[in-house]
């Protein structure tokens, strides 16, 4: 069988899902190739960057002036449509296809064009809306039966941000409901990592493909509970520790909550940590809560699986998480999670280390204070 995989980058879960599938492959004897845009890795024949730099600073300036995410970068396209003409491949498997790499337009009439059959792994609600990745925090339905078309987009700069009005938007969403459908059911297979965004999904123009759920998978041999002098680095000895891990922290991470919490709670009791963060993040929470350890994002797994042991319970306040991989991660470590209602995290938490609460900074810190009080009196959760 010959297995091809696309994907924005090759950093991050990539590595733990899309790498691990292809080492899995070869192992198994069939061919297999990955094709990615963005970040450095070995490459040979079969594992390959497809775009350079400029080429992707190129399709994100294009992207803010049009708003037409995913309808440029025709060079970058061919070249990928080339090399898939020279493998004939049995599958092609598309993960992110949002990241200023490529022309769905092109890929998708190669896929109507040829025999292969396509799964699509979807991450993010992109492949459905006109614009955005993510529409609860802003409470917007739009995306089920036309973004802009009689509404304005509230999300227009957010990512992948534009300049560019309502009408290309709205253009957008017929052109990728046009493009996406324009496969038979019985080719496609489109997989999920939780049931929150499969229920999405079938709500939106993609509902007539089948929908797998396929919970993204953690690596046990790095996150396990590991020791570690964290607390002793950081003075947390004989408290609370919160923490707070993310690779990137946009708006709907809600970095705010954790400065919040970091000023609201008991510094004698509580510590906060946030790790992930970029310098001006870290100068911000530290000048709005001096108590919170902010911290960068960290290369190493190993390190990142102390974190999570050192730490009382892991907070995920957002509720646009498709999984929750810093929730899975903790639970390997031991750790729980405090996770927001209406998210993905709750499928994949230990429900014996899981608390459930509504949105809101109330709601969490009340959740903070109860699991601290309950530890002390050697309750569970």
């Amino acid at each position: 069988m010959k297995y091809v995989q696309i994907n924005a980058y090759s950093g991050g879960w990539a590595d733990s899902i899309i790498f691990k599938k292809h080492r899995e492959l070869v192992a198994s004897g069939d061919e297999s190739w990955v094709f990615w845009a963005r970040g450095e890795r070995e490459q040979d024949e079969h594992l390959q960057r497809i775009a350079s730099y400029p080429e992707v600073c190129l399709d994100v300036l294009q992207t803010r002036l049009d708003g037409k995410p995913g309808f440029h970068s025709k060079a970058i396209t061919r070249r990928l449509l080339k090399k898939l003409d020279e493998i004939d491949p049995d599958v092609v498997h598309l993960h992110l296809l949002l990241g200023y790499y490529i022309n769905i337009e092109m890929l998708f009439e190669w896929l109507a064009a040829h025999r292969c059959k396509v799964v699509w792994t979807l991450h993010d609600c992109w492949a459905f809306t006109g614009h955005c990745i993510y529409f609860t925090h802003v409470k917007c339905v739009q995306w089920k039966a036309g973004c802009a078309a009689y509404s304005s987009c509230p999300q227009k700069r957010t990512y992948p941000e534009t300049f560019a009005g309502d009408g290309a938007v709205c253009w957008s969403f017929e052109q990728k409901k046009r493009l996406f459908t324009m496969l038979s059911p019985e080719r496609v297979q489109l997989i999920t990592p939780s049931q929150w965004l499969a229920d999405l999904v079938k709500q939106s123009f993609l509902g007539n493909y089948s929908v797998k759920v396929v919970h993204d998978t953690v690596n046990t041999d790095i996150f396990k509970p590991t020791p570690s002098d964290f607390r002793e680095r950081f003075g947390l000895e004989g408290r609370f520790v919160v923490l707070g891990v993310a690779a990137s922290w946009s708006e709907r991470k809600r970095l705010s909550v954790f400065i919040r919490l970091a000023r609201e709670l008991d510094p004698e009791r509580f510590s906060v940590v946030v790790v992930g963060l970029a310098e001006k993040q870290i100068n911000h929470a530290k000048a709005e809560a001096p108590s919170i350890v902010a911290l960068p994002r960290t290369s190493s797994m190993e390190e990142l699986a102390e974190i999570y042991t050192a730490c009382d319970v892991l907070l995920n306040p957002s509720a646009e998480e498709t999984f929750g991989m810093n929730v899975a991660e903790a639970a390997a470590c031991g750790t729980g999670a405090i996770v927001v209602k209406g998210s993905a995290c709750a499928e994949v938490a230990d429900p014996e280390k899981t608390v459930t609460v509504q949105l809101g900074l109330e709601g969490l810190r009340e959740a903070v204070e109860d699991w601290n009080r309950n530890r002390r009196d050697g309750r569970t959760v």
